[in-house]
């Protein structure tokens, strides 16, 4: 197997503290070698959960450890010049999601990776949700029969902004529901069914001194005939199904979030055959009016993203997410915001 390879974790926030870390930390063939951050509490909470990772206050001081892997982990607008900085040292790169801020900007970190030679690949973990799965396998194996609508939702009650860019940012620190959650429901989208021909959007800031959406909706027109919509909000005091597919043979539905964040969030760790598995009263349910059936659902996998980072770098197998789908996900996101922005109405009143 060899020695771990020793992973460089830049940014201690949601996506580096609650994901990041505990899987790099979890997985046999690599060492959290080091986190930068500069703030005290965050180089608290780091030294408290990984006492073995050194924190460091900047991407010069982590370069300097040589480590054999960059990840990105912070805030979005920092990642095109981040990513480039651990590309020029020589060093393969994984990035947060949303890759960057633009789809030009994505193309050309892809070719600028290329010409160093290094890996690059985006962290859509996403892909390896427990009702992603499911609703994958139930696709390849014919359960639906000919899918025509697709229906995928990420919401959540969050009334209040909270100080943050996240919520309180604006377009220059590529913020709001779209990138943030729509990142996810568009890759998924197009890892379903494909690439996509036309788009609709609403796009919305629903709560008081917010200036990226908070309330979002986007249908897509996949090449194929189906139409995937797509919620991702932060003012839904209740939630609609996570996924709802409709096909010419059944219909699936299933509610609540995949268990993975929650038991990242609890401190567990995926080191056992239970993770990622939930219930089966959590389970969704697939036929035709009445007659349903609970479907078993898989189990959630994030460890299979950094099993894919590995692999690509000790074995040269492709990487676990190819940055173009990325790109190709911003380029919907482009269209989704022209769409809101020009949008005609027939007014009746």
């Amino acid at each position: 197997m060899g020695s771990a390879l020793r992973v460089g974790l830049v940014g201690y926030g949601v996506g580096g503290a609650i994901f990041h870390a505990p899987l790099i930390a979890a997985h046999p063939s690599l060492r959290l070698d080091a986190v930068v951050t500069a703030n005290p509490q965050r180089q608290q909470q780091v030294r408290a959960e990984h006492a073995d990772a050194a924190v460091v206050d900047d991407m010069d001081a982590l370069l300097a450890r040589e480590p054999d892997l960059v990840v990105i982990a912070s805030p979005n607008r920092t990642h095109v010049e981040l990513a480039t900085a651990a590309l020029d040292a020589g060093l393969p790169v994984v990035v947060d999601k949303p890759f960057t801020p633009t789809s030009v900007e994505g193309r050309q970190l892809i070719e600028h990776a290329a010409a160093k030679g290094q890996l690059l690949t985006v962290f859509q973990n996403r892909r390896w949700d427990n009702d992603m799965r499911t609703v994958r396998r139930l696709l390849d194996d014919g359960e639906l029969g000919r899918v025509h609508r697709f229906e995928s939702r990420f919401e959540r009650w969050s009334p209040m902004p909270k100080p943050t860019w996240r919520d309180s940012g604006g377009a220059e620190d590529v913020a709001g529901v779209l990138y943030d959650l729509g990142s996810h429901l568009i890759d998924q989208a197009l890892q379903l069914f494909g690439p996509v021909a036309a788009v609709y959007a609403e796009i919305d800031c629903r709560r008081d001194g917010v200036r990226a959406d908070d309330d979002s909706f986007i249908a897509l027109t996949h090449a194929n005939g189906v139409r995937s919509h797509l919620w991702m909000s932060k003012v839904a005091a209740q939630q609609g199904p996570r996924f709802r597919v409709l096909g010419d043979a059944a219909t699936f539905t299933k509610y609540g979030l995949d268990p993975q964040e929650a038991e990242l969030r609890a401190g567990r760790l995926p080191v056992d055959d239970t993770w990622g598995r939930e219930p089966e009263e959590m389970w969704g349910v697939l036929g035709v009016g009445d007659e349903v059936r609970r479907v078993p659902s898989e189990a959630g996998d994030y460890p299979a993203f950094y099993d894919g980072v590995v692999a690509a770098l000790r074995d040269g197998a492709p990487p676990p997410v190819d940055p173009a789908d990325a790109v190709a996900a911003l380029d919907i996101i482009a269209a989704a915001s022209r769409s809101a922005a020009e949008i005609t109405v027939d007014r009746l009143l």
